[in-house]
This record gives C-alpha cells, sequence and structure tokens, in this order.
C-alpha cells in the first residue's frame, strides 16, 4: 500500500452492480459531492431544496467530511446528512476505521505530486481524531453504502463517488475524460449497468461529459466540490440537479429524454466558510497549504472546460 494512493480491495466494485432496482425515486434529486465539512454550504443547499415545487430527494455521495475538524461542526454535518441520503467516499471510509494503512484513501493518480499526498494524509489523521469523539456516528459512517441506484422520470442514475470501478476511482475526473481511450472504457460503464446518468464528483473538478453508447446518449455528471470553488475567480461550490423542471439559477446543463441534468452553483456564506477554515486550519497547516488558494481565488478551471460533447 502506498498511503493516499493505493486503494484497500474493498473500495473496488463492478459497473454490473448498478443494474440492479433503483433505491430511490424522486421528481427532483440533488447529488452533492465534495462538501468537505462547509457548513455554509450545507445550509443553503437545504435551504434551496426547500424551494422546489415537487418533491426532492438529496444524496451526498461521500467526502461530506473534510475540513471540519472542529468538533462541533462535524457534529453538525453528520446530523444533517444522515437526515437524507448519503453514500460514504474515501474520507468517510478511513475515519470510520483505525486502519491508516490507505492514508487518505484518495487514490491519487501519478499526476498529483508527493507533497500534496501526505498533506492530505495528514489532514485524514487530524479528522480521524475529530470523529473518535463520536464513536456512534464513526459505525455509521462506516456502515454507509458506497454507491446507489436512482431513478428520476424513469431515467436510471448511478451515483458513485469516485467511479463505475473503485469508491476512489479518477475514471470520471475531467483530467480522464480528455483520454479517447478512457472516454470508450467509460461508455462501456453505461452499458453494463444500465443507467443513462453516472453522477459523480471525488476528483474535485467539474466536469459534464456526454457519450453516445448502444443505450443512446448517456452522460457523466461530475459536481467536483459543492464545498469549495470550482472555477477560476468564483466563490461558489456545485452540485447536480437531476429533473424534469428547469432550475432558474442552474449554471450549465444537458438534457436527456425531457430530463434536465443541471450544474447548480451552492453560493454559501464564504466570509463565514473562511472563518471556520482558518480557525481549524491556519497557514502553515496541511489544508492551508493544499486549499487557501483555491478557496479564495479558485481554481485554474473555467466553466467552459466542464461541458464536454457527446465521444
Amino acid at each position: 500500500m502506498r498511503p493516499g494512493r493505493s486503494c484497500p480491495v474493498s473500495y473496488h466494485c463492478s459497473p454490473a452492480e448498478f443494474a440492479r432496482e433503483p433505491a430511490l425515486r424522486a421528481e427532483t434529486l440533488y447529488v452533492i459531492g465534495g462538501l468537505y465539512g462547509n457548513r455554509q454550504a450545507l445550509d443553503w443547499i437545504e435551504a434551496r431544496a426547500a424551494r422546489e415545487r415537487g418533491e426532492v430527494a438529496l444524496v451526498f455521495n461521500g467526502d461530506f467530511h473534510w475540513f471540519d475538524a472542529d468538533e462541533n461542526i462535524f457534529n453538525k454535518i453528520n446530523k444533517i446528512v444522515f437526515s437524507h441520503h448519503a453514500l460514504r467516499g474515501n474520507v468517510e471510509t478511513e475515519i470510520a476505521d483505525e486502519d491508516a494503512g490507505a492514508g487518505c484513501g484518495c487514490g491519487y493518480p501519478d499526476f498529483v505530486g508527493d507533497a500534496e499526498v501526505e498533506r492530505s494524509n495528514h489532514i485524514l489523521s487530524r479528522l480521524r481524531d475529530t470523529a473518535r469523539a463520536f464513536p456512534d456516528a464513526r459505525k455509521q459512517l462506516g456502515g454507509l453504502r458506497p454507491h446507489l441506484v436512482a431513478e428520476v422520470a424513469g431515467l436510471r442514475v448511478g451515483i458513485v463517488h469516485g467511479d463505475a470501478e473503485s469508491l476512489a476511482g479518477w475514471g470520471f475526473s475531467q483530467e480522464a475524460m480528455r483520454d479517447p481511450a478512457q472516454r470508450r472504457r467509460a461508455a462501456g460503464w453505461f452499458d453494463t449497468g444500465n443507467v443513462r446518468i453516472f453522477a459523480s464528483s471525488h476528483s474535485c473538478l467539474p466536469v459534464l461529459q456526454a457519450f453516445n453508447t448502444r443505450r443512446g446518449q448517456c452522460l457523466l455528471a461530475n459536481n467536483g466540490a459543492a464545498g469549495m470553488p470550482n472555477f477560476r475567480g468564483s466563490r461558489y461550490g456545485l452540485i447536480t440537479r437531476i429533473s424534469r423542471e428547469a432550475a432558474p439559477d442552474a449554471l450549465y446543463a444537458w438534457v436527456i429524454e425531457d430530463i434536465r441534468v443541471e450544474a447548480l452553483p451552492v453560493p454559501y456564506d464564504h466570509a463565514a466558510f473562511e472563518r471556520d477554515f482558518l480557525a481549524n486550519w491556519p497557514t502553515g497547516s496541511p489544508a492551508h497549504a493544499s486549499y487557501f488558494r483555491r478557496i479564495t481565488e479558485g481554481p485554474g478551471y473555467e466553466v467552459a472546460d466542464a461541458v464536454r460533447l457527446a465521444a
């Protein structure tokens, strides 16, 4: 095992596992990946969902913890997320256990530098220290499902944290989607899993990638991060919204058989989130070194980079 790069065998899954009956049916579905312990983003998402006209289901597809080393914030995140549908990401999987062999469990590919991997391992270790104060919550986190099949107006949606083969897979990352060979491989996952949409996060930058498959047009919706900026100069997160009804505040969207798959901005209270972050991760801390510039300035990524034509 290489902590932060290698993943346990238990992280692996088969795309065929998605060819099962949906566990959830909804008129409108929010998929919330990468909340990263941002309680301000969580408050905004709940308030936004309450304004939907019809029934809405919220699915947190992993890494809802990360920066919330403060016990009060950690506890709040747990209570609210557990009141909805939740999947475990690598963060929740690792803080639920005492085995540190996988480090952060991120499964980082080679293009991520060793220093960043090491910082992520340190962040996870500190967050595990926080989690130890909540043994019941740790047990609940460890028992969460790694993936889920949902249905929106008859359209099947596979909800994962990483990709269709691993809880921490990078096969749905925006980097991987630039590789024609990986796009062909991913197209096969839709056919094998009998889904038209895969909703993912994990890789921390958004991508909306359309595919032409034997089942017709399919779509990958990776929301990047609900709890951090995703684009240069921005200060909002993103979630994936799937519904027949259009959202007036969607940033971009794709339509499959009258179902809209939208990137919904999460304009959380940035100043309050920054105060929370600095209180727990001041200058010189591993999270500050890895994330503070992104939190305040956004990554070097544009909206135009996120929307990809059919492959």
